[in-house]
């Protein structure tokens, strides 16, 4: 497991082994999967290889118990008739949460280094809010909004205040015939999204100026947009600027001033930027054909050098690079991230193991979303940052 030093999207981010490459060659003729076989077998691989009590608590919604119990609860509005061993989705959820609330003394209280949506106290408080439709929990979610004003907290997804509105838009969506409430959590999106806009520039996270979805500027604006998109004419000219930032591969810097061109992944490069354009694209029509001309050639590194050997997963892997893309590339990428494909890269010497194997960002619960994604033909969005 990732220190606390080391964030996992971080540890995700460090060069392989040098006898594995980063990435290996995109040569293949076009193929695809069956979706729905695919998403069947990914559920049962993690519920028989990671059932809740062999899940290490922490994490939040990013790994361990709290993220597979997200994916179960989200899985079961898309497929309430689906059973996995004669139990329907949302009893697996539960479960999953049971294992986070047996370790609840262990975690530690929300501060301003921990905050965001790998917090594992306000993530249980908005599942335990969503599920039980329960106003008072949405209270206490919401009083934690006072480590948000801290002046040191950060305002990154993983660990700051961007994290902190995904949690508050998941909550609202489930108490939308409830004026009070309704009030309660936009009154403090915005007092956080004010702290956020009134902080320093460029924004930085262990004072680096990143640039990705998971710790970095596009990710700050992709969460205050999708909470508030009246905050987007204010935005304009920092998203314009980071659009500058595009290296000529159609790859993006991991932070700046930028250096090497090497992470084609959702945490750091093309990945993450173009899944955050997507989903905050309407908001920015200005920005419409500078926007779309960045996505065709952030589109184009990914499909070069997107075939990650990390174990695929959302936040560093093939995963999260097929759901930068569209149509068959989309398809072609996902083919890659079977149990059989996954075995033979293990056996040909090419796969970097994940240290969170059954996590919705690091391993098999982030493939099941994206086979069901697939499935049903969703909109391409990652699970926990611009699924709402």
């Amino acid at each position: 497991m990732s220190g606390e030093n080391t964030p996992p999207a971080e540890a995700g981010a460090q060069a392989a082994p040098k006898s594995i490459p980063r990435f290996f060659r995109n040569d293949a003729p076009l193929t695809r999967r069956d979706p729905h076989k695919q998403l069947l077998a990914s559920l049962d691989r993690l519920i028989t290889d990671y059932p809740p009590h062999r899940v290490p608590p922490g994490g939040g919604l990013y790994y361990g118990p709290i993220s597979v119990a997200f994916l179960f609860y989200t899985l079961h509005n898309i497929y309430p008739d689906l059973k996995l061993d004669d139990y329907p989705l949302n009893t697996w959820s539960a479960a999953y949460i049971e294992q986070a609330q047996a370790h609840i003394k262990e975690f530690p209280a929300p501060s301003p280094s921990k905050c965001g949506v790998s917090n594992d106290i306000m993530s249980l408080l908005a599942l335990y809010a969503i599920t039980a439709k329960d106003p008072d929990t949405v209270k206490e979610l919401c009083d934690h909004a006072a480590v948000m004003l801290e002046p040191e907290t950060s305002n990154e997804w993983l660990y700051g205040r961007a994290g902190y509105l995904y949690l508050l838009r998941l909550v609202r969506g489930a108490f939308a015939g409830n004026k009070d409430i309704i009030e309660l959590i936009e009154d403090t999106a915005d007092e956080v999204i004010e702290n956020i806009m009134a902080s320093s520039r460029p924004w930085k996270w262990h004072g680096k100026a990143y640039v990705g979805a998971v710790h970095g500027a596009i990710g700050i604006i992709t969460q205050i947009v999708l909470t508030d998109p009246s905050w987007a004419p204010k935005l304009e000219a920092e998203l314009g600027a980071l659009l500058s930032y595009q290296y000529e591969s159609g790859n993006f810097p991991s932070s700046l001033p930028p250096g090497r061109d090497k992470l084609v992944q959702f945490c750091h490069g093309a990945p993450g930027v173009v899944a955050s354009l997507l989903s905050i694209r309407r908001y920015f029509p200005e920005l419409h054909d500078r926007m779309d001309r960045v996505i065709a050639k952030a589109r184009e590194s990914i499909w070069e050098r997107g075939l990650l050997t990390k174990e695929p997963c959302l936040c560093h892997g093939i995963t999260g690079n097929a759901l930068a893309l569209d149509g068959k590339q989309f398809e072609h990428f996902m083919t890659y991230t079977t149990g059989h494909e996954i075995k033979l890269m293990g056996k040909d010497g090419m796969l970097e193991k994940s240290d969170d194997p059954s996590a919705l960002w690091c391993g098999e619960a982030g493939r099941a979303w994206a086979w069901a994604v697939a499935d049903k033909q969703l909109e391409r969005r990652f699970l926990g940052y611009n699924d709402i």
